[in-house]
């Protein structure tokens, strides 16, 4: 009996989320905006010496003073670079891959965030920077479209290859919500484990609120067999927090083992070459989403609390 109503209980919780995700997806969705993309990429790459004077004018940002035309035309004629946007505009000959997205995703924001603009929205070519993917201000939202032409692509070669799914299409709105989260999620309070396990925790649910439609993978930046080990290795992983005690360990080596980009997590055992990297951002990340499902706050008054606030009242256990 008692099993039969802790089932009762979870199908009436399941119904309840699938109302809520359903009302905030039609009211996101009455949102007017318009998206307008404009392809600096291209316009830098086909313009002429006497065009650079106009793109100056039009994007002042993407010119530093100090540095003459000599600059910009030897970038022009660079045929490595003219290679790489030849690239980019294979993949991307239209907006169609991403505008639909882009169009979703602030309406979302909108959303959740009433005051927020939609932003100008700019393409370009950042010569593979890894750390200038996707840049999201108030005003102004940047795409390094040549960060995005698929994990297998030639130019990603002197990559490791556990950062190349980052080059996949499918993480520029991830990226985008990354980029957005600055500043709307509130900074450690602490140096432990649990601190900086909580802070990535809170902006995946940000992505699961913005993205609804994303794949949890994309979200974290894993494959999906990656994400599928976590879940099927959770228990065991909080079972090695748990018994070691590092939740409240303030070790700054367990950032690099369990939360920092890398190949793999660190426990020091056997499992340690099939594990994913940032197992503790993931284990966060399910914290926070039992703190929201057994709470009812809005979104924005979970991003600004502590962790261990989250943490104590989550009711988080994980699936055995």
């Amino acid at each position: 009996m008692k099993k039969y109503l802790l089932l009762v209980v979870f199908a009436a919780f399941a119904v309840s989320c699938k109302k809520n995700e359903d009302k905030a997806t039609e009211a996101a969705e009455a949102i007017p905006v318009k998206v307008k993309i404009e392809r600096f990429d291209k316009l830098f790459y086909e313009s002429k010496p006497e065009d650079l004077g106009q793109l100056r004018s039009k994007y002042p940002f993407f010119f530093p003073a100090g540095n003459p035309d000599s600059v910009w035309t030897n970038k022009i004629k660079n045929p490595l670079l003219q290679e790489l946007y030849g690239e980019v505009k294979k993949k991307y000959p239209n907006d169609v891959a991403f505008e639909n997205d882009l169009e979703q995703l602030f309406k979302r924001i909108q959303y959740y965030y009433p005051n927020q603009k939609t932003p100008r929205v700019i393409t370009l070519i950042s010569e593979v920077d890894k750390d200038a993917k996707a840049i999201y201000t108030d005003s102004i939202v940047l795409l390094s479209l040549d960060t995005y032409l698929g994990k297998d692509h030639r130019f990603y070669e002197g990559f490791p290859k556990y950062m190349r799914q980052g080059f996949e299409p499918s993480q520029m709105m991830s990226d985008l919500v990354s980029s957005f989260s600055m500043g709307r999620i509130a900074q450690p309070t602490d140096r432990t484990l649990l601190a900086q396990m909580i802070y990535f925790g809170k902006e995946l649910y940000l992505k699961d609120m913005l993205l609804p439609d994303v794949s949890d993978a994309a979200k974290i930046e894993y494959r999906e067999d990656q994400i599928q080990w976590c879940k099927e290795n959770e228990s065991e992983m909080w079972k090695y927090f748990i018994n070691n005690k590092l939740l409240y360990d303030t070790d700054t080596k367990l950032m690099q083992r369990f939360v920092a980009v890398g190949p793999y997590s660190k426990f020091y055992l056997e499992i340690d070459s099939e594990s994913p990297g940032r197992v503790g951002q993931w284990l966060g990340w399910q914290i926070v989403r039992s703190y929201m499902e057994n709470n009812d706050i809005t979104l924005q008054k979970m991003l600004a609390m502590d962790a261990k606030g989250i943490f104590d009242n989550s009711k988080y256990k994980p699936k055995k």
